[in-house]
């Protein structure tokens, strides 16, 4: 039921607070879109008409163009939960992005977050 409720979540609300997320720590909204880019495939563009749509949280992952290989590489906790350990794989999807805006967020170097 709580999934259900995040994957129903605007997109165009969501990204806006993962950017702001990163801003606070001194970094750039171009970098939240960087590992975006990275984990999703989506070009900036395809972001930026997400983000001018009514698109959902959950359907911007179900229909991402290519999501990175590595991502499985992704480790740590985020909310209080392993990424690793997460058996909803649309939920997963999600918590990597949440995983890497963190990471981003604490100051760790953009190849290092990209792995």
């Amino acid at each position: 039921m709580a999934n259900e409720k995040i994957y129903e979540m605007l997109f165009n609300k969501v990204f806006p607070m993962l950017i702001a997320k990163a801003e606070r720590k001194g970094r750039k909204k171009e970098e939240v879109y960087e590992i975006t880019e990275w984990l999703t495939g989506y070009s900036g563009a395809d972001i930026g008409n997400a983000l001018g749509s009514e698109m959902s949280y959950g359907d911007f992952f179900l229909n991402a163009p290519l999501l990175n290989p590595n991502r499985k590489l992704i480790k740590g906790v985020i909310c209080g939960i392993r990424v690793e350990d997460i058996e909803e794989p649309l939920m997963q999807e999600i918590r990597y992005l949440d995983k890497l805006v963190d990471e981003l967020a604490k100051g760790k170097d953009m190849e290092k977050i990209k792995r």
